[in-house]
This record gives C-alpha cells, structure tokens and sequence, in this order.
C-alpha cells in the first residue's frame, strides 16, 4: 500500500508579484507561476508518482496549478475534489492592500502581529489558528481517510493551509509554524504508515 500524500503550494500568482495581501481574493497566476506548476507536475513523473485522488481549494490560482500538473503527468481525468477548507487564510480588510502600504496605515509592528502571530486576527480576517482550525477537521474526514485506504493523493493549495496540514503531519508547536515557509511550486511528499504517522517526507522545489 502506497499511503502516498503530495502537497504542493500553487505557483507565483499576479498579486504574489505585486506583494498584496491575497487571501480569499481570486488572482489567477503569472507566467512565472505556470511554469512552476509545470515544473512541479515534471518533479512528479520523473518520481514516477501517479495519483488516484485530487484535493484543491475553491480559488482558480489553485485549481490552475493542479490542472496543470496533472497534464503534464497524464492523469487530467482523476476524481478531484474543490473545498473551500482548503482556501489560504482569509486576511479579512487585508485582501488586496500592498504590504508595504498597510505597514504604513497600521504601523510595521502591528502588521507583522498580523501576519506571524498565531492567534491574533487581522481585522476582519482570519489568524493562522482559525485556518488550522479549519483545515485539521477536513483533512482528518476527508483526506486522510483516502490516503489510509492505500490511494495516492495529491492537494494543491495554499501556503497556510499547507503549513496547516505540516503542522500535524510533522508535529510542530504553533512557534515552529510561524517559521515555516512553503515556496510557491514546492512539493512536499509523504508517505505514511497504516497509523497516520510520517514514514517519510521529501521537498521537491522547481
């Protein structure tokens, strides 16, 4: 039995280059950003990964990346599930301010609470406790259960609801997660045992 769970963050979308906040908000990707998700897909076959299920958010920057790797792995017709659980954290008034204009409105310190605290709210908006609050459950009823059953999975998401999902898969105290960084393209690859517990992990980066 594989247990096989791929995570991988969506490639560089139009308001990552502008250095907006992003959240729920819709951009699409980049030039950059499609050929990240390429990459990525080609980091899979040359594993010779094959996948039976597909998770993704309900936001197209996601749903994009995974489109394209799945064509260049071949499997563009796998069962593929889209819920918002899987969404980034909502940044509430945040969406769609320039980062650098925001520090100026509220302040740099005030900012950075905001965005690496773990239980602190942006206005409006979620912490980064309320989206693994939200992601956990979903994993645990949804995906998990899959990967248990011997299939392969792949999600395409987003950087804090993957570093939701890393937090339990790797065990990290909520002080280890604010120092996690998942690059846009990256795959993070598990294999687990029949226990739910990590036999392995690889970071493939384009």
């Amino acid at each position: 039995m594989q247990r096989l769970l791929v995570l991988v963050r969506h490639g560089q979308s139009d308001w990552n280059l502008k250095n907006l906040f992003t959240g729920w908000k819709d951009p699409d990707l980049t030039e950059k950003g499609i050929e990240e998700a390429r990459a990525a897909g080609r980091l899979l076959k040359a594993r010779g990964m094959r996948f039976d299920r597909a998770f993704t958010s309900s936001l197209v920057r996601a749903q994009h990346t995974l489109k394209l790797i799945l064509a260049e792995i071949g499997q563009e017709d796998i069962p593929t599930v889209c819920d918002e659980a899987l969404n980034e954290r909502d940044y509430g008034d945040l969406s769609g301010l320039n980062k650098d204009d925001a520090r100026a409105k509220w302040g740099k310190e005030q900012v950075l609470l905001w965005r690496r605290s773990y239980d602190v709210n942006p206005p409006g908006g979620e912490s980064l406790k309320d989206t693994v609050a939200r992601v956990v459950p979903y994993y645990c009823q949804e995906i998990l259960p899959t990967v248990l059953n011997g299939h392969s999975v792949l999600i395409s998401a987003h950087g804090n609801s993957l570093r939701a999902l890393v937090m339990v898969l790797d065990h990290l105290t909520p002080s280890a997660l604010l120092t996690l960084e998942i690059a846009t393209g990256a795959a993070l690859v598990y294999r687990l045992n029949a226990d739910s517990t990590v036999e392995s992990k690889e970071v493939l980066k384009p």
